[in-house]
Order: C-alpha cells, then sequence, then structure tokens
C-alpha cells in the first residue's frame, strides 16, 4: 500500500476554544465567524476566482483527539450515545487518519501582510485546527436534497428558550463592544442546540455548565420546561 503525507495548508482561528460546545455538524450555528489563514506560500494566486463562490469545503484535521488513536466502533450523539455504529457510519472525529470535512460559507478573502485569509462563517472548527486543502461547493452536484440520512435524517430541533441573568446581559453587552460581533444571537444559537452529552438531557438540577469562546467562559444552567439561562460571561486571564 502507497503511503503520502499531508501537509497543512493554513490554520483555522475560531471562538470555539474548545472542544465541548462546538456545534456537532457546520451550519447549525451563525455568527461564529472564523478566519483560515493560508500559509506564506499559498499566496492570493492560489484563491483567485474563489470569491465568486458561496460556500467552500474544508478538508481538515481533528488535531485535539490525535493523541486518542481511533475507534471501531463509536456512539453518536444523535442515538442518545448509547448505541454504538460503525466508525465510517459517523462523523466522529476518532477516525483512523483524523481527517474532517465540513462545508462552510464563504464570506470574504482578504489579503495583507498576514497573508491570504479567508473570513468564514457557520463553522465546527476548533481555534487552531490544520486545514489540509479546500475546495468550491457546488450545490448541483454537492446537494442532494433525496438523499438519505440514516440514523440522523434531520437537523437536531433547537428547542431551548435561552435567557440572560441582568448581570450577564449587562456583559453581553459589553463584550460585544469589546469583540465588535453579536455575541448575544451567538450564544443563543449555541445553547439552543445543547451541547451537553445526550445522557445529561433529562437532568436539569442546580449545575452550572461553562465553556470557553473567544477570551472568556460562558457559564449557564438548565432550568425546567426547556429552559436555559445564561449566569455571566467571565474573562479568561
Amino acid at each position: 500500500m502507497n503511503t503520502f503525507t499531508c501537509k497543512p495548508i493554513g490554520t483555522v482561528t475560531s471562538c470555539y476554544k474548545e472542544k465541548f460546545g462546538i456545534p456537532r455538524q457546520p451550519g447549525l450555528v451563525h455568527g461564529d465567524q472564523s478566519i483560515l489563514q493560508l500559509d506564506k506560500q499559498y499566496g492570493e494566486e492560489t484563491v483567485r476566482g474563489l470569491a465568486g463562490f458561496s460556500h467552500i469545503w474544508v478538508s481538515f484535521v481533528f488535531h485535539a483527539t490525535l493523541k486518542q488513536g481511533w475507534k471501531p466502533m463509536v456512539r453518536p450523539p444523535r442515538l442518545g450515545g448509547n448505541t454504538r455504529v460503525g466508525v465510517f457510519a459517523s462523523r466522529s472525529p476518532f477516525r483512523p487518519n483524523s481527517l474532517g470535512l465540513s462545508v462552510v460559507r464563504l464570506l470574504s478573502i482578504e489579503t495583507s501582510k498576514k497573508g491570504v485569509l479567508l473570513h468564514l462563517d457557520g463553522s465546527d472548527l476548533l481555534d487552531g485546527t490544520p486545514v489540509i486543502d479546500i475546495k468550491p461547493y457546488l450545490p448541483y452536484v454537492d446537494a442532494i436534497p433525496n438523499a438519505d440520512a440514516g440514523f440522523a435524517p434531520q437537523q437536531p430541533p433547537q428547542t431551548n428558550k435561552v435567557s440572560f441573568t441582568p448581570e450577564a446581559l449587562t456583559q453581553c453587552q459589553q463584550t460585544e463592544v469589546r469583540l465588535q460581533t453579536p455575541l448575544q444571537s451567538l450564544i443563543e444559537n449555541i445553547l439552543q442546540l445543547d451541547p451537553r452529552p445526550s445522557y445529561q438531557h433529562a437532568n436539569t438540577g442546580k449545575r452550572v455548565y461553562s465553556m470557553k469562546l473567544y477570551d472568556f467562559d460562558l457559564h449557564w444552567q438548565y432550568c425546567d420546561n426547556n429552559r436555559i439561562q445564561v449566569l455571566g460571561l467571565s474573562r479568561i486571564g
């Protein structure tokens, strides 16, 4: 069998600083704008013509799970986290070659002293993700409306109602100004998808959850009747 080596063509800068909280599929959350910075050797000519496409395919490496190796069978969240399927019947990061594939919206292409920057939206990419390749998305061949989707036939529902404590709302508004991003809607979109492991969905209790987003920790709590309350934003460092 022939072997080959893939070298990253660039790296992603994302608001998602840890695995927990990242949308489980691309396109489920919007407003989470990220940047794919190409390495210096890939100049403006390598993306000439790409600006005419609204979406792109991004091939990447699940770098945060490399040391954990791969698993022949995994437990997809859509099956409650208990039923096992083959790794090739899933989108699990625990794959033989740790490769991922996401389609994301291409907002703009910027050429600066830093090199070529691709501004993206709707990604599911961890900060620091190495990118192996990009390709334009072609809706007439890449989208098959009548395709069977196995055990994940529909987009996960966004049934949770998100509210903010007065303190959290103030912190959110202040952080929006500082980061120049629509943070409140982003937080709502992320939490409506319920990032908890599936086996915890039936529990509310008093447990406080948190995730790293941009340069702060987001804290929230689950309440009765599918309600989520954001408790606060604490700056990291």
